[in-house]
């Protein structure tokens, strides 16, 4: 039977639990031709449901189903002490990992991601999940190195490429933004990930007309309080202030705990004159952990 924990999405930075550790995330380097990536035939393992390690290990599923990160984790714990060597052992480490993200233990999820890729070291996925991890404690340099990797090991994967012209555009390389963006494009010419970037680096330049064309054509297939939240940001710079209401209506009805929205809809009411409206929205966005200095400068901007 194959062991799995259960699918968890980690909302902000991309991090992924890991459902079995097979071709799929272990690439290696070699001549690919281009073509859609398939369903990989996941490892195997053969297991008595009646050993404490497969115990341990549905004792954890039962918790992560139930949102209980901490007991989860205790017991996947107590599945790695109950077998050491077993070959699913990367597959659990990543699943801790990311079960102590979502607790906010960093340096330990970082441990236990590169634990877990010291057994895979082809594991695109744990890349993707160590390099977003990185992203968020502004490790930044080791994020871009598992990027890259995955790049070297995943000559298509659209992922990796995204985060990088991200972190270039962030950096002011906006022309090696473009590029990676670009060879997005190349990889799959339909690709969302390409309009999105191409997106953000046209609001980066101050073309927020073209940034939100390119946003809304993401938005028709696949929309986002994330991307709502950028078009929003674009309309307003425009003035349009209508259009940037209705998107920070249906962002907030889809991620109503996210403070960037809350900033967003203070800057609407900053520029429809309503102050108490503003107040409230800042006071809301700081309580879910934006700074007020940074608010404060995003408001001083417009």
């Amino acid at each position: 039977m194959v062991l799995a924990v259960v699918a968890l999405a980690w909302q902000q930075g991309g991090a992924q639990v890991v459902n079995s550790i097979g071709e799929e995330n272990m690439k290696v380097e070699q001549g690919l031709k281009p073509q859609p990536k398939k369903a990989e035939s996941p490892y195997i393992a053969d297991l008595d449901t009646e050993t404490p390690y497969f115990q341990c290990v549905d004792s954890a599923q039962t918790y992560i189903y139930a949102h209980d990160w901490p007991l989860a984790e205790q017991w996947l714990l107590k599945a790695l002490k109950a077998d050491p060597d077993n070959p699913n052992n990367s597959l659990l480490l990543s699943n801790i990992a990311t079960l102590q993200r979502y607790q906010g233990h960093l340096a330990d999820a970082v441990k236990n991601y590169s634990l877990a890729l010291d057994m895979t070291p082809h594991a695109v996925t744990l890349l993707l999940n160590r390099a977003a991890l990185y992203v968020e404690m502004d490790s930044v340099q080791r994020a871009i190195d598992d990027y890259e990797r995955v790049c070297e090991l995943d000559p298509y994967d659209t992922e990796a490429r995204y985060s990088l012209g991200v972190l270039a555009m962030e950096r002011g390389d906006t022309k090696r933004a473009e590029d990676l963006f670009n060879e997005i494009k190349r990889i799959n010419p339909n690709s969302g990930l390409y309009h999105e970037g191409m997106g953000l680096l046209h609001k980066h330049n101050g073309n927020h007309a073209r940034a939100a064309e390119l946003f809304t054509q993401v938005i028709k297939v696949q929309p986002s309080a994330q991307l709502l939240g950028h078009r929003a940001d674009c309309y307003l710079a425009m003035k349009r202030l209508s259009d940037a209401a209705d998107d920070i209506r249906t962002a907030l009805e889809m991620a109503p705990d996210d403070p960037y929205l809350y900033l967003l809809r203070a800057k609407l009411n900053k520029l429809r004159f309503e102050r108490d409206d503003m107040a409230r929205d800042i006071d809301k966005a700081v309580s879910l952990g934006l700074s007020r200095d940074y608010i404060n400068q995003a408001l001083n901007e417009e």
